[in-house]
Order: C-alpha cells, then sequence, then structure tokens
C-alpha cells in the first residue's frame, strides 16, 4: 500500500475498519447488545439535563449488585474513561502504583491529573505481590485491573485479599478498573471491600453499548464521591440519559445474556491462544476479557508491515508497557480470527 504509518499511539488505528481489513485492535464487543436494551426507548423525555450524579432508578438497580450500598454511593460517568478521570483529580496530587503491562489509557490519565504514576512489572502476567508491598508505601493509590486489558490475566483472590488488607491498613485507595467482571472464565469475580476502595465499571463490554458512553464510579466513602460530583457540575455535566436509560434496560435482561456471551467469548478465547501458539508464539493463556499479549521478533516492523500488506491491525505492546509484546483483541468472529491468523503467520514467515 505503501503507507507510512506514525505507531504513536493507538489512535492511528482507532475506528479503521472495512475494505476488508481484519482489526484485532481495539476491545469493543461485536456481539448484539441485549433486545431489552433497546425497546420502548422515549427519546423525547430524555432530550433534557439530568442529574449530576446519574439518574436515581439506575443507581438504585446498581446499588443491589454492591452489599451495603445505596443509590448515594454512585456516579453515573461517560464510560469507565471519565469515572478514571474524575477519580484521579478528585486526588489531585500524588504517586498511584500501577501494574505494568497497563491498559495504554492510564499513564496519561494520571499525568493530566497532576499523578505519578509508578510501576511494578507483572510476574507471568500477575501483580508481583513482594513488589506491592516495597513499593505501595509511598503511593497515594493502586489502580488495578482484573480481568487485564492487555494481560487478559484474572488476579488470584489470595493477591487480592492481600491488596484489600495493607492499603486498609496503610490508608491508601485502592481503585479498581472492573469493567470485565462479567468476562471471566476461571472463578466468580471477587469485589474489593473496604472504606477505600473506588471501584470503576462500565456497560460498554458486559452488554456491548460501547459507543454509548455509561460507566460508573462507585465508593462507600461519601465525601469523596460528593467531590466527583462537584467536579462533574463544572466538566461534563449530567451523563447523556438516553444513555443510562439503555443501561438500567441492559441490567433488567435475563441472566442468559450473559451467560451466552462468555461462552462464546470463551470459544474465542481458546481458538486464538490456540492458533498463536501453534504458529510458536509464547503467550499468556487469558483467564478473561478478549485480549492476547504475545511475544513477537521486532514489533514495530511486524504491526506496520502486517497492516500496509496484510490488511490486519494488532497493537504494539509498547504502547501498553511491553516492547516486545503485541496486543490483539479477539472480539470478532472465529472466521475472522481463523484468517487472521492465517495472514499474521506469513508475515512473520517474511520478517
Amino acid at each position: 500500500m505503501g503507507i507510512k504509518l506514525n505507531l504513536k499511539s493507538p489512535a492511528v488505528f482507532i475506528g479503521k475498519q472495512g475494505n476488508g481489513v481484519i482489526s484485532f485492535g481495539s476491545g469493543q464487543p461485536d456481539l448484539p447488545p441485549p433486545r431489552e436494551a433497546v425497546e420502548d426507548i422515549d427519546i423525547r423525555r430524555d432530550l433534557r439535563y439530568g442529574l449530576i450524579q446519574g439518574c436515581l432508578p439506575l443507581r438504585i438497580s446498581l446499588a443491589e449488585e454492591y452489599p451495603a450500598s445505596s443509590a448515594e454511593n454512585f456516579v453515573i460517568t461517560n464510560g469507565a474513561s471519565e469515572a478514571l478521570d474524575l477519580i484521579f483529580r478528585v486526588m489531585d496530587n500524588g504517586k498511584v502504583l500501577l501494574p505494568r503491562p497497563y491498559y495504554y489509557s492510564y499513564p496519561p490519565i494520571l499525568k493530566y491529573a497532576g499523578m505519578e504514576p509508578v510501576y511494578m512489572d507483572l510476574k507471568q502476567g500477575r501483580i508481583d505481590v513482594d513488589d506491592f508491598r516495597k513499593k505501595i508505601k509511598e503511593c497515594k493509590a493502586i489502580l488495578i485491573n482484573s480481568p487485564s486489558n492487555p494481560t487478559g490475566r484474572v488476579e488470584a483472590i489470595d493477591t487480592l485479599k492481600e491488596i484489600e488488607e495493607v492499603t486498609e491498613k496503610l490508608g491508601i485507595y485502592v481503585v479498581s478498573d472492573e469493567v470485565y467482571k462479567d468476562i471471566i472464565y476461571e472463578r466468580e469475580n471477587y469485589i474489593i471491600k473496604g472504606d477505600h476502595v473506588i471501584t470503576v465499571n462500565s456497560f460498554s463490554k458486559t452488554y456491548a453499548m460501547c459507543g454509548v458512553r455509561v460507566g460508573y464510579l462507585w465508593s462507600p466513602d461519601q465525601e469523596f464521591v460528593n467531590k466527583a460530583i462537584e467536579m462533574k457540575t463544572h466538566t461534563s455535566m449530567n451523563t447523556n440519559l438516553v444513555g443510562q436509560d439503555m443501561a438500567l434496560r441492559a441490567m433488567k435482561s435475563p441472566k442468559s445474556y450473559v451467560e451466552q456471551q462468555l461462552e462464546i467469548w470463551k470459544k474465542r478465547r481458546n481458538l486464538i491462544y490456540q492458533g498463536l501458539k501453534d504458529i510458536g508464539l509464547d503467550l499468556w493463556k487469558p483467564e478473561g476479557a478478549f485480549y492476547v499479549l504475545p511475544k513477537v521478533p521486532s514489533p514495530e516492523k511486524f504491526v506496520g508491515k502486517l497492516y500496509t500488506d496484510y490488511n490486519v491491525i494488532v497493537y504494539l505492546g509498547s504502547w501498553f508497557g511491553a516492547p516486545n509484546r503485541v496486543r490483539l483483541s479477539y472480539a470478532l468472529d472465529e472466521e475472522e480470527i481463523k484468517e487472521g491468523l492465517n495472514r499474521i503467520k506469513d508475515c512473520l514467515s517474511k520478517i
């Protein structure tokens, strides 16, 4: 194609689709949202200002999923991204402990908020408890993401309990990004508890509603929640009401909706994991979410050639703090995954 790519960030690929492109890039579910989410929406009613904190019925419904919670513990946000942005701007300054590899937006969000990232390198894609213990004392918060984007790994419950106990003792915030909590293949989700915990979630992944941009933050620390509401008042104001209406309706869909989606993700996980292993790549087996992070030779050359010569998108691992790897999302159908694997194999043979 003769295209010169600027591989400084995922922006080069986000939104690219069609024309024969197979994209293992953005983590956007290709599965349909629940039928309930899009039925009987009153658009005219929803074209007005709403409560900054979020629609009360949606917050009441969410409170049923969090033990000893009320609607007052939530702020409905423009996706999980705004929730994270609000959280760290409310904190205002200090250091935040991050696992590395990390989701590519974490370091910029912290820096824009005046926070300083401190990194702990993972062992086999999971938190090294000794490294955590050594570095957490100098930090104001720890940001964890389990299941993880980009590794697909799920933290052990013992590790999560250790983080819970140590941070509570030290008076340090735990910010738990749980946008993939309903996409776990190995065990049930474990919710970290304590007055120092702030949970982030969204309707994007569980209910395939990425473009609707509805997420939320939850914390039992009401003073922190109130500060987030005050900040949101002067930035984005209310989250769109149509999206909140869809989110509430999605929560009323049958449990079988999520269960059926999970079976599809698991089949795709098995397909791409085994396919990459058969090619000869070294990678961790995902236990949740829908990502793999294999090692590849010459990652920048591989990513560029794969796109320009083979019409396949994968993301550079360096964007996630993993410079010798690439990240693939398997949020696409099985036939595309198979064809994409064939093209990847051919491309690797040429490098």
